[in-house]
């Protein structure tokens, strides 16, 4: 179903201003706190282990390497350890670090199971108390001057098969049924509660709805409509707060007496028929959920016992963008209310192993204005790294690097995967970090400290408009080929920490799709 609109420029200044109206960073520079409350055990191979977790080889599902899988194993011990993984991974000296870095953006990965009431236990088990580090960390966070989206990485159901971020490594998907689309909607009205009413939600820019869901739109039944539900989601919550959504003709009243009770004035918004009859479901039930977290955080005088109303501004509605789907996928851009932005993944593989195959593909990436002729505009790239299918010399991943933020900064700007990875002998050393810690590339001189500067501004000079038939294989829905980032799995089971562990194609490896430019796309 693509359509390209050859020669079409999305202008920098038009980006900037859409960015500007929504509250976002005037451009995105930013990273992933990946692993830190969706644990992916292929980033910290060595601490899994330490934590009781195991290494499976090829299969995820046959041993215990999500968060799920833990839960399962340790019942009695599972929120202790996660706790102090939480307490451990991400803290404020990496925020330091982050800050003097000049990162202005966070995404911040999370699964349904941070709102604790929505898993359904005991069929479903998973650790407890990450709310309470993710508020903390927020709070670190608004402090520094970073902002920060909240990314529904691993939804309930589980969206993708045999995929560790998705917190439950499983062949059985089911995200996209009535009842896990209705619990996404309850735990968005959460999200959106905190973001406006919770003093450490400040900082939160945009919800993204769903995380790298399944690319072949024929095997997502109902996912257009989930997206119209969770713009409109948001929308009641703002509504219901006073919050005015530009572009929109809908309006919420709630009546006097409720007017010193956020949660009241919700329950009155539920039965509200200018929503959707799940939209109004989701809201309903969200409303308990929001007094618990009222009365576990202190927050019950804001939610309950406080004037509401506001003049806020309306959060970013985030979806991946219509490319990320194959097969007549929904396009998210035709429900939009209010402010909206699009996300791209982009991983490299099967560029011809060779750096200029890769040079030429980035140079001449078509995403952002094949995206802006279906209406996602703006577009971030939210999630990309250095790594090669190739031993990448220190020289060409300066070149790489460059090149990749040359690219993604003509549109909204970019949030690398990922902002740490553990060095330990399963990650060969430095080896992994190299080409997927941003931290470990700012060490390393590959990124410069300032992130919107580049060692070579003119570093895709050579390949503009270049032509070749080894283009690189990249994100942006094409096929369903999912590929390790690394040489062919050989791990094991075995704890031994004595043998670098590489990526399995069932571990964090997102799915890679065919380049744009593999049609005969025509560039200026």
């Amino acid at each position: 179903m693509r359509q390209i609109l050859t020669g079409l420029v999305l202008s920098s200044t038009f980006v900037a201003r859409a960015l500007a109206a929504s509250g976002q960073p005037a451009h995105i520079y930013g990273v992933n706190l990946g692993s830190w409350l969706v644990l992916e055990l292929w980033m910290l191979p060595q601490g899994w282990v330490d934590m009781g977790g195991q290494l499976c080889g090829s299969d995820c599902s046959t041993c215990i390497s999500t968060e799920s899988s833990f839960a399962h194993a340790y019942p009695n011990t599972v929120d202790a350890t996660f706790a102090q993984h939480w307490e451990t991974w991400f803290t404020q000296s990496d925020v330091n670090t982050l800050k003097a870095a000049g990162i202005n953006t966070v995404r911040i990965p999370l699964g349904y199971w941070i709102v604790e009431d929505l898993v359904d236990r005991p069929s479903e088990s998973y650790p407890r108390g990450g709310l309470s580090y993710l508020r903390r960390g927020l709070g670190w966070l608004q402090d520094a001057g970073i902002q920060v989206i909240l990314d529904h990485h691993a939804l309930p159901g589980v969206q993708t098969a045999q995929q560790m971020f998705t917190g439950n490594c499983t062949t059985d998907v089911q995200f996209y049924t009535p009842y896990n689309y209705g619990r996404a909607l309850v735990w968005t009205a959460v999200m959106t509660t905190l973001s406006h009413l919770d003093p450490d939600f400040v900082n939160v820019f945009a919800i993204e709805a769903a995380n790298e869901p399944i690319n072949d739109a024929a095997q997502t039944p109902g996912y257009g409509t989930f997206q119209e539900n969770f713009v409109q989601i948001i929308r009641a919550v703002e509504l219901t707060l006073g919050i005015s959504v530009p572009s929109s003709n809908l309006s919420v009243s709630v009546s006097a007496s409720v007017s010193n009770n956020f949660t009241a004035a919700l329950i009155e918004t539920s039965s509200s028929i200018i929503f959707s009859a799940e939209v109004q479901a989701a809201l309903s039930e969200a409303v308990p959920i929001i007094m618990g977290i009222g009365a576990t955080y202190g927050l019950q005088t804001i939610f309950e016992a406080s004037p509401f109303k506001q003049s806020g501004t309306p959060l970013v509605a985030n979806f991946m963008d219509v490319h990320w789907q194959f097969n007549n996928p929904s396009n998210p851009a035709d429900v939009a209310i209010g402010p909206q932005a699009y996300d791209d993944h982009l991983y490299y593989s099967s560029a011809g192993n060779d750096p200029t195959s890769y040079m030429i593909s980035i140079c001449n990436l078509p995403e952002i204005q094949a995206d802006a002729a279906l209406g996602n505009s703006p577009l971030w790239f939210g999630e990309w790294s250095l790594d090669t299918q190739f031993n990448a010399t220190d020289e060409f991943l300066y070149q790489w690097a460059d090149a990749q933020k040359l690219a993604y900064s003509k549109g909204a700007g970019w949030i690398y995967w990922n902002f740490k990875i553990e060095t330990s002998n399963l990650t060969n050393g430095t080896a992994r970090a190299r080409q997927w810690s941003y931290l470990k590339g700012l060490e390393l001189g590959f990124f410069t400290q300032d992130p919107s500067a580049f060692h070579n501004p003119n570093v895709c000079a050579p390949y503009t408009n270049s032509t070749s038939d080894s283009t690189s294989n990249s994100t942006s829905s094409g096929t369903s080929n999912s590929t390790s980032s690394g040489t062919s799995d050989t791990t094991s089971n075995s704890t031994s920490s004595s043998v670098p562990i590489s990526i399995p194609p069932t571990g964090y490896q997102p799915l890679l799709y065919f380049m744009l430019s593999l049609l005969s796309l025509t560039f200026l």
